[in-house]
């Protein structure tokens, strides 16, 4: 199949962007088409306007910044994986780059569209909830920011008003010295996955866990962070018995079922991969000591 006929725009400034996206009726934003795309040409999508920002430079960088990572709406997902500054200071979003999709995918595809588009199944929102990142939405109106914690709403639905782009994420980093991992579940390396781990951790110098955080993606309609869990590992020892405890919480997840799993088998992953996660992260924090 194509796409249903569309008018095709294509903004140098992210005024003249909003100033369209305000208004034209029944427009769509494309910034790596990676989503998009395939779903105008199997017409699940069907619009009468095209906005795409791939010619708004100002919408490409990454950089570190009063104790923020600041993506740009535009920087590629390879571009951040391979970031020296990624690598270094969130080397859980680097480890979660690595198993979206596929290298070429990654090349056009960019991390505010995967958070826009909000697929349950999409590594890079669970990187975000974990971070407790901030999306900056840019209007006509002028710009605001959203938690992360707000922005989902539900399944493939965020807080964006229909008159606002992501024009910028922003990442608080943790200590230099923090243990990270992320984990997930897929039948083939690409494909979407059935449940994912994300965890950070830090601890003193007697080995006690001093602040940790926890994200489960792919089980629910959106990512959940387990604050529980997060809350119970608080001044506890880094051990096996500990993290598995704590991996209970998965049982109370609100899982989905679909044709791939029943959420009992989410839920039984989502353990699993905690589990594992939080022992890689350990493992990393005493390694980078």
């Amino acid at each position: 199949m194509k796409p249903a006929p569309f008018e095709y725009h294509q903004p140098r400034t992210v005024a003249e962007a909003v100033e369209l996206l305000a208004t034209l009726d029944n427009a769509k934003v494309l910034s790596g088409g990676q989503s998009l795309m395939p779903m105008l040409n199997m017409r699940f999508v069907v619009c009468d306007h095209i906005i795409d920002l791939n010619g708004i430079d100002e919408l490409a960088y990454l950089r570190e910044e009063d104790d923020e990572l600041r993506i740009g709406a535009l920087t590629r997902q390879r571009d951040i994986e391979l970031s020296p500054i990624v690598r270094k200071r969130l080397p859980v979003l680097a480890e979660a780059l690595r198993v979206t999709g596929h290298t070429q995918t990654r090349n056009r595809g960019t991390f505010a569209g995967s958070l826009c588009h909000l697929d349950p199944a999409a590594e890079q929102p669970a990187v975000a909830l974990l971070c407790d990142a901030k999306v900056v939405a840019t209007s006509r109106r002028g710009k605001r920011t959203i938690p992360m914690a707000e922005f989902l709403v539900s399944y493939m639905t965020t807080r964006l008003d229909p008159d606002e782009i992501v024009t910028e994420i922003c990442l608080p980093l943790w200590p230099k010295r923090h243990g990270a991992a992320f984990l997930e579940f897929a039948r083939r390396h690409g494909d979407f996955a059935m449940a994912s781990a994300a965890v950070m951790i830090t601890a003193d110098a007697a080995g006690m866990i001093e602040r940790c955080a926890i994200t489960i993606g792919g089980v629910g309609a959106v990512p959940i962070r387990l604050k529980p869990a997060e809350d119970s590992l608080r001044g506890k020892p880094m051990d096996d018995t500990h993290f598995a405890k704590a991996a209970e919480a998965c049982a109370d997840i609100d899982a989905m079922d679909d044709v791939h799993a029943p959420g009992s088998y989410r839920r039984q992953l989502a353990r699993v991969l905690t589990a594992r996660a939080l022992r890689q992260a350990a493992d990393h924090l005493m390694n980078r000591s």
